[in-house]
């Protein structure tokens, strides 16, 4: 492919590159680069957050690239403290590998397994002795390392940093040496630990990798980072009526950030069906159920998003509703408010949870995302999800 073609690709939702003159001679050689992405398997789970990155690479594959997905197993133990407040606490050997064993299942749905090389940074590491260490400790300055920012603002609040912690970096830079590697990516929060890989890189000898940063997806509140603490994530091993109906929960507007970081469709095919809802051709509603059943399908098959996607609508349709769905009758006004009909009718435990719930944004009333706690609802009948598998059908009078 052109090189410039190739770029607009590689381009498409990165927040950084560095560099991309860089990339371009590289690119113009005409072997396949490699291209490294690390991860710690620090839980057994992840979410559309994670897979921004991962589908990057997935661009790279079919550029005709060579993925490496390297797996933390020995960094994971030490603790990543990228945007940590304090010391992350290290996982056992079990922990990371029986984490890993999950991570790969699920990023082979999205990356072509016959294109990954599959890595463990213990295969290196492991071999390291203290000389080793205190070599490789060598080449950065305390000082260097205190500019990073989680290290700067635990510094000077005089937060503790454990000695081990200015290893994660130096460690997560070797690899791309022992790795050879053209292209690193990572998050934006990783930005530090991915120059810390070209400046080992160019003491070595080598030729430094360029870096790229992936921005961080919002959640489904439209606000913060998705996050499983956060309860505002769409988890990749999600059931498929549930994934389909997170995604018709965010926002119109965060609906196009999720299509240019986590969807198949093209920026031609975007832009085309962006413009269509500008001019009113689409109905916003139309645009997301499309989104919906391709995140679906890229997890569960093409099959099960258009299945999501009609069993979405049996339920959301006008008048359907599930066969089992409980019935609360409330009179119009304070008892119609969400937070208190969701407590009255049992769906929460109280109002003080229905208006957690609410902001982490698990309430849908027919079908669309309701994010106010508190203003009534009025007269009618209503659909009211709340959370993956809780349905009301609400008579307000």
């Amino acid at each position: 492919m052109d090189i410039e073609k190739q770029l607009e690709i590689i381009q498409r939702g990165c927040a950084e590159l560095i560099n991309i003159e860089e990339l371009r001679k590289k690119l113009q050689r005409g072997t396949p680069l490699r291209v490294k992405m690390g991860f710690d398997p620090t839980a057994p789970d992840l979410h559309l957050g994670h897979c921004v990155a991962i589908h990057k690479l997935r661009h790279f594959q079919e550029l005709g690239h060579t993925v490496i997905f390297l797996i933390g197993d020995f960094t994971g133990m030490i603790g990543d403290p990228s945007g940590r407040s304090e010391t992350r606490p290290p996982l056992t050997r079990e922990d990371v590998l029986r984490n890993a064993d999950t991570y790969k299942e699920q990023v082979f749905k999205i990356l072509d397994p016959a294109k990954t090389e599959v890595r463990f940074n213990s295969e290196w590491m492991d071999k390291f002795d203290a000389a080793d260490f205190i070599r490789l400790a060598s080449r950065y300055t305390v000082a260097r390392m205190l500019e990073r920012d989680d290290f700067e603002k635990r510094y000077k609040s005089n937060t503790p940093i454990s000695v081990h912690e200015f290893l994660y970096p130096l460690v997560q830079g070797y690899d791309s040496v022992a790795l050879k590697a053209d292209i690193e990516l990572g998050g934006t929060d990783q930005k530090f630990n991915l120059l810390m890989g070209r400046h080992l890189q160019s003491q070595e000898g080598q030729e430094p990798q360029c870096i790229m940063t992936m921005p961080i997806l919002e959640g489904l509140d439209g606000v913060k980072k998705m996050s499983k603490s956060y309860g505002n994530y769409i988890g990749v091993n999600d059931e498929p009526a549930d994934m389909f109906g997170k995604v018709m929960s965010i926002s119109d507007e965060l609906m196009w950030r999720y299509y240019e970081l986590v969807s198949r469709k093209s920026l031609d095919e975007i832009a085309v069906l962006k413009q269509g809802v500008e001019s009113g051709e689409v109905h916003p509603k139309v645009a997301k159920e499309q989104l919906a059943a391709d995140i679906v399908g890229q997890y569960h098959g093409d099959d099960a998003g258009q299945e999501a996607l009609q069993g979405f609508n049996a339920v959301f349709a006008k008048g359907g509703v599930p066969d089992d769905m409980p019935e609360h009758t409330c009179a119009q006004g304070e008892a119609s408010a969400p937070a208190v009909f969701l407590a009255d009718a049992g769906l929460s435990k109280s109002r003080g949870e229905a208006r957690r719930l609410i902001k982490q944004g698990a309430l849908s009333i027919d079908g669309e995302k309701g994010e106010d706690a508190d203003t009534p609802l009025d007269r009618g009948e209503y659909v009211i999800k709340l959370g993956k598998k809780r349905f009301l059908k609400l008579v307000v009078q």
